[in-house]
């Protein structure tokens, strides 16, 4: 099965990086750990602030790692399985995970707290600058 680029129409120009990017997203979602994305109140004068907030019950800040890679936000969680204990019954199995968020252009990402088991991220997207400018036109004869 072919697949119809959602960015195709030719009025959309230099999008194509974007496209590869949502390709990898959508690849990579898997579901673990379960996220939430609020808007937050806007205060006066403030830019817009969003937070992600993961469910990461079961990790220590030690193990978990917050960076921002080119233009995407990456959450790790890493957990090693404590070899000096034997279980009966084990139901709750040491994992890792990878999330990943794009950022759109602009966004900021402001800090990242880990309290009762969940990792809140806290975002901020300022507004564009307007920015509007004439180009000249060559007349050639």
């Amino acid at each position: 099965m072919s697949r119809v680029p959602t960015l195709s129409s030719p009025f959309l120009l230099g999008f194509d990086e974007i496209e590869r990017v949502l390709d990898r997203v959508v690849k990579g979602a898997d579901g673990y750990p379960p996220y939430n994305i609020e808007r937050c109140d806007r205060t006066d004068g403030q830019p817009e602030r969003l937070r992600i907030t993961l469910a990461v019950a079961g990790f220590t800040r030690d193990q978990l790692d917050v960076t921002i890679e080119e233009n995407q936000l990456v959450i790790r969680g890493r957990q090693q399985d404590d070899k000096s204990r034997q279980y009966i019954h084990r139901g709750i199995a040491a994992r890792h995970f990878q999330r990943t968020f794009v950022l759109a252009e602009g966004m900021l990402v402001l800090g990242a707290d880990l309290k009762n088991g969940l990792l809140s991220i806290d975002l901020a997207r300022p507004e564009p600058e307007r920015i509007v400018k004439t180009i000249a036109i060559n007349e050639h004869e």
